[in-house]
């Protein structure tokens, strides 16, 4: 959490050093989100022209509190380019404990036009544990199983995430994903973990 709040109030710092005034109005709102309610946080979420990191900010304190008026604003996070932002929308979605927050996951995994931002939704899907979890971390590890696919990190996170789930159903894939070199050692410590099927 530090780590999050550390990066965004010196993104406000940065967006506002076209001058001092500037600076300091970007340091003043960042400490007026970083003590606002619940009420204002949300509110905040639908001002025209608010900064992203403003934004990301209001979405993960709302989400770290519960409050399922982040849901939409952090999933369009867990989706975005910089891997960071991603990674606290990821935090924030597990701690809200929103039901929809699988299948959002679950949608922005298996999009094959999206699948360089995927690594996320799939550490996410794994934290949650839920019905959708190891299906889709299966279809997508099996989708990534291609010769020199260039998305092997995401398709590592899958092999990890089955392994966490333990789920005798990834047997198939996890065996296929020993034959890659980037692959093979964490695909093997994920065989050891499967449930022996009865």
């Amino acid at each position: 959490m530090n780590d999050v709040l550390e990066r965004l109030r010196t993104e406000a710092g940065q967006s506002g050093e076209s001058g001092e005034s500037g600076a300091s109005g970007e340091s003043s709102r960042y400490e007026e989100l970083l003590a606002a309610d619940p009420d204002a946080l949300a509110a905040s979420l639908t001002s025209a022209g608010l900064p992203l990191w403003a934004r990301e900010l209001a979405a993960y304190r709302l989400g770290l509190a519960g409050d399922r008026r982040a849901f939409e604003p952090l999933v369009l996070l867990l989706n975005h380019r910089d891997p960071p932002r991603c990674a606290a929308a990821a935090e924030a979605l597990a701690a809200l404990g929103d039901p929809r927050t699988a299948r959002a996951a679950a949608a922005l995994a298996t999009n094959t036009l999206r699948t360089a931002y995927a690594l996320q939704p799939v550490r996410l899907l794994t934290t949650l544990r839920a019905p959708e979890s190891a299906p889709v971390l299966m279809a997508t590890l099996s989708r990534l199983l291609s010769p020199h696919e260039p998305y092997w990190r995401v398709a590592l996170a899958c092999v990890e995430g089955l392994g966490a789930l333990a789920d005798p159903r990834a047997r198939e894939v996890l065996t296929r994903a020993q034959s890659h070199p980037r692959l093979a050692v964490a695909a093997t410590a994920a065989l050891r973990k499967l449930r022996r099927p009865r």
